[in-house]
């Protein structure tokens, strides 16, 4: 039944997108105010801060003194905010108070390591094995178009990995939430693996459509709950389910995870049941920290979207690291500011990259929430257009209209704030100096972004440009000049800077929504460029496992069948949303019975 409603459902959804075009010539433009959300104002002063719990703010002192104790190598401070107290926190508390130290803070490794066992479990151990309830080894019709038996073996390997990431929080997360900084989701979860034992906002998107192509259709709706619990609950989907994540959420996918799922299942339930929390989502986007007002050069006012952290002080899964970071600035306010830009570059999903410094060869020049992404604001025009299709499917015409004229003035933007004809390419924008100002800023060619950076070429992604023939051609040319294209891949951007988010390195998210774009429009040239990306993908990703039993975080894409570096973490395997897109890119386009997947 599956197959014949994906096919239905994407006609249906053409159908919907020839009715956008139509609407948008017939609709009144929206005024300057977006009824959808709050008026947008300037975000005054110090900018608003959610307030650490007491367990993570101790947590942090525990991470501090491990630094000193134990020194910066194989350091993770992560490991030391994941921890699950075995008892109160006062208790713990009064206990490490009394730990012997040195005069410069440190404790022996034999008391502190003492202290750690008695009073702390493992981290991780707050996450136990959850057998998913749709997982079957050979799924019924599981990618139909891969022919070639040792890609399908392989594929069926990775299809297995569902399986050893799925997990659901202890029962003691539920019944005492005070001594974790993991959230109690109520449903099970696909975690990314290795450091990362919680859910991730961003990477479940791509982890659903890896569990689409695999047929396990509840487990990606428990997803999509877990998700909309902690929306309901904090107020936006955090950037994941620890209690550290709550003043920041990620790049906002949650109405695409919706519309995917309902594509395949045609459940018209799951729609109705999710669309007042994606309308709240929309509005969190939008509301006076996010949102900022550019006038173009027909004096025409845009509302665009920004990312922008809750939190002025370290990172605390990060807070040795931007201390350390953040010690070349001489006073309070310069500080607060950089530990605002390095979690507001989190909540970007791209930590770290010189795409959001001023001089890329000093981190600390970090400014994302003085940038309109072009990435984010393709998310939020993404939303709108789900959500415009999803409320039509059940009946809400009023709220289609809504978002489809929000659709259309977002779409109008792309043309007059992000696009660059010469380069052929959408550009970040950077505000002026004061972006926090009430008045509409004046759009400036000069604070278009030109260097090339793969995310310049995501609103391919979306169907309102790669149906554009003309328009892709253009792109589809750029990205082959851009110099982005390289053996294994698509590099994040072209300048070696170390940072994770940097040459050499490629990123599934990246890969998959170019590759889909250039796929989904009807020029032979550019659906040929897609297919070309995606088997040398598919082949990195599988030289890789072959070499080292395991799927990457990351791939370095000037080297066939090597994993990625960079960053202030060391690499990672398992991997939630690498194994979603290497599954969906078969699923696409297969794999012939003759073809080689060695690394030429």
């Amino acid at each position: 039944m599956a197959p014949f409603l994906y096919h239905t459902n994407r006609k249906r959804h053409f159908l919907f997108l020839f009715s956008v075009f139509i609407l948008s010539q017939s609709l009144p433009p929206m005024a300057l105010a977006n009824p959808l959300s709050p008026p947008s104002s300037c975000t005054k002063g110090p900018g608003p801060v959610i307030p650490a719990t007491p367990l993570l703010s101790f947590l942090v002192r525990v991470q501090e003194t491990a630094l000193q104790t134990y020194g910066k190598s194989n350091f993770d401070p992560k490991h030391y905010v994941d921890l699950p107290l075995k008892s109160n926190l006062s208790t713990t508390v009064e206990a490490f108070d009394k730990l012997p130290k040195t005069e410069d803070g440190s404790v022996s490794v034999k008391d502190f390591e003492a202290f750690i066992g008695k009073y702390f479990n493992d981290a991780g151990d707050d996450v136990v094995y959850a057998e998913p309830v749709d997982f079957v080894p050979e799924p019924h019709g599981f990618l139909p178009k891969v022919e070639n038996p040792e890609v399908r073996g392989w594929a069926l390997e990775v299809h297995a990995l569902w399986k050893n990431l799925s997990r659901k929080v202890s029962s003691s997360v539920l019944h005492h939430p005070e001594l974790h900084t993991l959230l109690p989701l109520p449903r099970p979860v696909i975690i990314p693996g290795s450091r990362f034992t919680e859910v991730y906002y961003w990477d479940s998107y791509w982890v659903i459509r890896g569990l689409l192509a695999s047929k396990m259709y509840e487990t990606a709706k428990a997803i999509v709950t877990n998700l909309i619990f902690m929306l309901d609950t904090y107020g936006h989907v955090l950037n994941g389910a620890r209690a550290y994540y709550t003043n920041r959420s990620q790049p906002p996918l949650l109405s695409a995870m919706v519309y995917e799922i309902y594509n395949r299942t045609g459940d018209v339930e799951f729609v109705k049941k999710s669309l007042p929390p994606l309308i709240k989502e929309y509005r969190y986007w939008n509301s006076d920290i996010h949102e900022l007002i550019i006038r173009d050069a027909e004096q025409c006012n845009h509302f665009l979207n920004r990312y922008y952290a809750m939190w002025n002080k370290p990172r605390p899964e990060s807070s040795t690291i931007d201390e350390e970071l953040a010690s070349k600035f001489l006073n309070d306010s310069e500080k607060q500011q950089f530990y605002r830009e390095l979690a507001s570059t989190a909540e970007s999903g791209w930590d770290f990259s010189t795409r959001w410094m001023r001089n890329s060869s000093d981190f600390t020049t970090l400014s994302t929430t003085t940038i309109l992404p072009v990435d984010l604001n393709i998310f939020i025009l993404r939303m709108e257009l789900d959500i415009a299709f999803l409320a039509k499917t059940v009946g809400e015409n009023a709220i289609t209209e809504d978002f489809l004229r929000a659709s259309q003035k977002r779409r109008k933007a792309f043309s007059s704030i992000f696009w660059n004809e010469n380069m052929g390419q959408w550009l970040d924008y950077w505000l002026n100096n004061g972006a926090d100002c009430e008045e509409p800023q004046t759009w400036k060619a000069e604070n278009q972004n030109q260097k090339v950076f793969a995310s310049n070429f995501v609103p391919l992604w979306i169907d309102l440009f790669n149906s554009d023939i003309h328009l892709v051609e253009k792109v589809t040319k750029s990205l082959q000049n851009s110099g982005l294209l390289c053996a294994a891949g698509i590099a994040t951007s072209l300048t070696n800077s170390g940072q994770q988010w940097d040459f050499p390195n490629g990123w599934a998210p990246l890969q998959h929504m170019i590759v889909e774009g250039l796929s989904k429009s009807a020029s032979m040239e550019a659906r040929t460029v897609a297919k070309d990306i995606a088997e040398r993908w598919i082949k990195t990703n599988y030289v890789a496992y072959k070499k080292t039993g395991a799927m990457h975080e990351k791939y370095d894409v000037e080297k066939c069948g090597e994993f990625g570096g960079g960053g202030e973490y060391t690499p990672q395997t398992g991997f939630g949303w690498s194994n979603g897109v290497v599954l969906a890119f078969l699923e696409e386009f297969g794999w012939p019975k003759d073809k080689k997947i060695d690394c030429d």
